[in-house]
């Protein structure tokens, strides 16, 4: 959609904005499905959340809608990635909302990349070597820790929006925090025979999961960020994955199961559906630890198996 079509849309949607919510419930936005199940763990019933992205779908492309305008401009708080991750679609946005509580740099416009050491910063962005982010990789939510780092950004943000439930929203942050940590012993146990094993994904999605639990994941179906698989670099991948007796190949759910399964069939190895977002695979519940237990249950599964 070109910056013209939103302008119009911008102005159909002011004047069809409602009046604030009987329940004067915070008004949240969230770029991403993750962004938003943290949100809704830390403001609880105090928050009405709305998610842009759909889980099954690649976060760097989504389409804007007129919609996604009407929601920025009622909003209180925005959370979003940063680091590039939104950067094809999320700006056209906030400029035609015009909501001045979600400028870049205001304490309700969340940029949970802030404050993280990201990996695999290039020294020099060149479009040559594909979809390369200038900043770093910003699929940082798939380390669990990192997720800590989010919920308190959002729950300094909420307390700035809504300093009246300050306390129950550093309470949900306690509670959040606690049970991930619980979790992280288990997780870290369940993956601990597999340290140092190595890995094929289809997309450079998993570094930060790969260095918190020891794993390997740099190989890729596609021979750069973004660019779709070809036959000569997947026999290189083929041959690779052979000669190393690599087990298992992760897929997301708008990635080419197909072919994935091209390799998997040459190769004996199995694939494994993994997401970076709740509700982007059939699991038991829709929250972020419900998440992370899926993918690890998942992978320890499919590295048992190779």
């Amino acid at each position: 959609m070109n910056q013209s079509i939103l302008k119009i849309c911008l102005l159909i949607c002011v004047f069809c904005l409602p009046a604030m919510a009987a329940d004067n419930k915070l008004r949240v936005v969230a770029t991403t499905p993750d962004f938003g199940a943290i949100a809704r763990e830390i403001g609880s019933n105090m928050v009405e959340v709305t998610v842009l992205a759909k889980p099954v779908e690649d976060v760097h492309f989504v389409s804007p809608k007129p919609s996604y305008i009407t929601k920025l401009a009622r909003a209180d708080v925005l959370i979003e990635g940063g680091a590039e991750l939104e950067i094809g679609w999320l700006p056209p946005l906030l400029d035609g909302a015009r909501n001045p509580k979600l400028t870049y740099g205001q304490p309700c416009h969340v940029a949970c990349s802030e404050g993280l050491a990201l990996l695999e910063v290039p020294s020099v962005a060149d479009r040559a070597q594909g979809d390369i982010h200038g900043k770093g990789n910003p699929h940082f939510m798939t380390d669990p820790l990192n997720a800590v780092h989010t919920a308190k950004l959002i729950c300094d943000a909420f307390i700035q929006a809504d300093g009246k439930n300050a306390d129950a929203y550093r309470n949900q942050l306690n509670s959040f925090t606690n049970r991930l940590n619980e979790k992280m012993v288990l997780w870290q146990k369940q993956l601990e025979p597999f340290k140092g094993r190595r890995i094929v994904a289809y997309h450079n999605s998993w570094p930060y999961f790969a260095a918190r639990f020891g794993l390997k994941m740099d190989i890729f179906l596609e021979p750069k960020p973004g660019i779709p698989p070809t036959p000569a670099h997947l026999s290189k991948v083929i041959s690779t994955v052979k000669v190393e007796k690599i087990g298992v190949i992760v897929v997301e759910p708008y990635q080419n199961r197909k072919t994935a399964k091209v390799v998997a069939d040459k190769t004996g190895a199995v694939i494994a559906d993994f997401t970076q977002y709740p509700g982007g695979v059939a699991c038991s519940g829709d929250g972020y630890i419900e998440l992370l237990d899926y993918l690890v249950n998942t992978l320890a599964e499919a590295l048992k198996k190779n």
